[in-house]
């Protein structure tokens, strides 16, 4: 891997540029699905509350696996940052490490959207008919491993 150069002889920085955007993008992306699971499930959950305070705690469950999708993208960026600051930081490691980011942080906010959705429909469901709690569940783990598969990538282009 050796150091790029513009015609006038000084080290391009353009790679770490990109580095540091994909450390960027996982972790706002990654928080933006958080907040915006939290937020519509905790809608769903206040407005339960109202009628059913007992449920409170049990419908709790959107709110907890939203807020995992932003310790996704907290790993991933610490992960990317050790590896920006290599003294041998080439192009193609800045591309790998924009895609791990972008991997991530896209993949966390999707799942964020399905979390909010899923949690605040579930939890108002759940209030009117408990059987639905299981299958409302289900529906969460499949929307949280969207996250977990876009970590697991990152994971693997930032190690590469």
């Amino acid at each position: 891997c050796e150091s790029y150069k513009n015609i006038s002889g000084v080290k391009d920085e353009s790679p770490k540029f990109f580095g540091y955007m994909g450390i960027a993008s996982a972790l706002v992306f990654a928080n933006l699905g958080a907040a915006y699971g939290t937020a519509k499930s905790g809608v769903g959950i206040t407005s339960v509350g109202v009628l059913k305070p007992d449920l409170i705690i049990k419908s709790i469950i959107p709110i907890i696996m939203a807020g995992i999708l932003g310790i996704y993208g907290l790993i991933v960026s610490v992960i990317l940052v050790t590896k920006v600051n290599a003294t041998n930081y080439s192009e193609g490691s800045g591309y790998k490490h924009l895609a791990a980011g972008l991997v991530c942080g896209l993949s966390s906010l999707a799942a964020g959207l399905a979390i909010g959705i899923v949690g605040d429909a579930g939890v108002r469901a759940n209030a009117q008919q408990e059987k639905i709690f299981v299958g409302m569940v289900l529906i969460l783990i499949f929307a949280e491993a969207l996250g977990l598969y876009g970590m697991i990538i990152a994971i693997i282009l930032s190690t590469g």
